[in-house]
């Protein structure tokens, strides 16, 4: 072969791999894009304020996922309007729309034009993680906002979904059976509402009874939290370690580690969900595995988990916009 053939064939690869690499998110997407530090910026916002408000490390974690599983990590989420994803039922209870708006314009006025609001959730989601002991971990960026949000595409799985059922989701979206486990590790911070899990408590699958994998003294104590005939619909850890319904050490609900996953193994799970994932075949073995093992070993699969989340149906390149403001598009 030639000199100039070959220099031909290295051209025609190395061309190959830049089209390969076109529009990929990457670590660092902004820097030489602004002269600030936009990840710095974030960090600088949201760290104080889990501090003062621990509600927002899992209202930025369903955000995320929320967004994620409806056209992809696009901030679709954050657009108003009277028909888009924030009036489908199962976005009513999202919160940290505010948050989100505090960022976005802290870094408008340092860096206008260039950041997208998806890539904010993402950022804010992590930094979230870390201000609740979760542990920083790098994200990657570059993600642009999408232009459509319409309530009639939210199709989210529900508490009560089936383990094979949420697992065809997951694998759907080109998340792993293990990434959906530790994904779902996320409800070792936050609440639920009485609503979604009060059958469990009085008459599961329509038996009048409780739900017999439930361990009767967590019965017994959310049964005094969520009364059968009460109209209030009140809200309960979804991890309940150091809870009083067992009285061991301290509450761990505002702290991202992997107390959850002891919990369900002992039959201490609220949502139906949660519970199943420790005792279906496909699941339980990596629901042992996160329990038992270090809590570092839940930290670094969760954070990957995340990134892997983020990467979901990402826009990117010319597709989509940076939005001015997150709750509109440009036009």
């Amino acid at each position: 072969m030639s000199a100039a053939a070959v220099a031909l064939a290295f051209a025609l690869v190395l061309a190959s791999f830049a089209n390969q690499c076109h529009g990929a998110l990457q670590e660092g997407f902004y820097k030489g894009k602004c002269n600030v530090d936009v990840e710095k910026i974030v960090s600088d916002i949201i760290t104080p304020l889990v501090g003062q408000k621990p509600w927002i490390t899992p209202a930025l974690l369903r955000m995320q996922f929320h967004d994620c599983f409806v056209k992809g990590c696009d901030a679709s989420i954050l657009l108003d309007g009277s028909s888009s994803e924030k009036t489908a039922p199962p976005n009513l209870s999202v919160r940290g729309y505010d948050v989100i708006d505090l960022v976005k314009t802290a870094i408008e006025k340092m860096c206008p034009g260039v950041v997208s609001c998806a890539d904010v959730i993402v950022m804010a989601t992590r930094d979230a993680v870390a201000a609740s002991k979760g542990g920083w971990y790098s994200v990657q960026t570059g993600r642009r906002d999408g232009l459509v949000s319409l309530a009639k595409n939210v199709n989210l799985p529900g508490p009560s979904v089936s383990v094979e059922n949420s697992t065809a989701i997951f694998n759907s979206k080109g998340i792993s059976t293990e990434d959906m486990v530790y994904l779902l590790g996320g409800h070792t911070v936050g609440v639920t509402h009485c609503s979604l899990f009060k059958d469990r408590l009085y008459n599961f699958n329509n038996t009048g009874r409780p739900d017999p994998t439930m361990q009767p003294s967590l019965a017994f104590f959310l049964r005094l939290r969520c009364p059968q005939s009460s109209t209030v619909d009140n809200t309960v850890n979804l991890d309940q370690g150091g809870s009083s319904a067992d009285l061991l050490g301290e509450p761990t609900s505002n702290i991202v580690d992997n107390s959850f996953y002891k919990q369900i193994v002992f039959h201490r799970a609220v949502l139906q969900i949660d519970q199943a994932l420790a005792l279906h075949q496909l699941t339980k073995d990596t629901v042992n595995t996160v329990a038992f093992a270090p809590n570092d070993y839940f930290l670094t699969k969760f954070q990957q988990a995340m990134v892997k989340l983020g990467a979901v149906e990402v826009l990117t390149d010319a597709q989509g916009e940076i939005r001015k403001s997150c709750r509109a598009t440009n036009f």
